[in-house]
């Protein structure tokens, strides 16, 4: 199993972005996908997630109204678009499904 993160960059505050995961190598069709951030000297935090059973997905209450996430099942791939940013969303920003995890993509946003 693989799950390719892509898509973070330098941004200033109050732009967007949209984060990618691509997986690969995972044969369930019912999962759930979530995104992580870990800030430097911090704890990795949930995001948020998609259920591909219903769609259901859940967000952060610090990201609430601002981050978006959905899914495209014939491309396998997760996006989460993130607008209002704001520098305390500077992380790298990790997805997953169940013990898999991709690599990592680093998201900056300046003042």
């Amino acid at each position: 199993v693989q799950l390719q993160a892509s898509g973070g960059g330098s941004v200033q505050s109050g732009g967007s972005l949209i984060l990618s995961c691509v997986i690969s190598g995972f044969t369930s069709d019912d999962y759930a996908i979530g995104w992580f951030r870990q800030a430097a000297g911090k704890e990795r935090e949930g995001v948020s997630c998609i259920a591909t059973s219903d769609g259901a997905t859940y967000y952060a209450d610090s990201v609430k109204g601002r981050f978006t996430i959905s899914r495209d099942s014939a491309k396998k791939t997760v996006y989460l678009q993130m607008d209002s940013l704001k520098p305390e969303d500077t992380a790298v920003y990790y997805c997953s499904i169940w013990i898999y995890w991709g690599q990592g993509t680093l998201v900056t946003v300046s003042s």
